[in-house]
């Protein structure tokens, strides 16, 4: 399932229509990105919590050449399953 099929279940399920619809989830997704871009969480209960996770730098290996490489270090968005949706599977 992809965010356009996301959204016309939406649609759907909601009974409003496919732009109402997409301006919510598109709503929803922003206000998610933008509280992880200020190391918040974002917990939506029974579903899950997203968070921001810290990298540290490591040594890799570029596998073409075997030649070691510098990663830096970098900040990559989580997303943690909440008890009630580990429990559907």
């Amino acid at each position: 399932m992809n965010k356009a099929d996301l959204i016309k279940k939406m649609s759907n399920d909601a009974d409003i229509t496919l732009t109402q619809a997409t301006k919510g989830f598109n709503a929803i997704i922003e206000g998610i990105a933008k509280e992880l871009s200020k190391n918040r969480r974002v917990t939506i209960v029974g579903f899950g919590t997203f968070s921001v996770s810290h990298r540290k730098a490591r040594i890799g290996r570029n596998p073409k050449t075997g030649a070691p490489l510098k990663i830096a270090a970098r900040k990559v968005p989580k997303f943690t399953p909440g008890k009630a949706l580990k429990d559907r599977f």
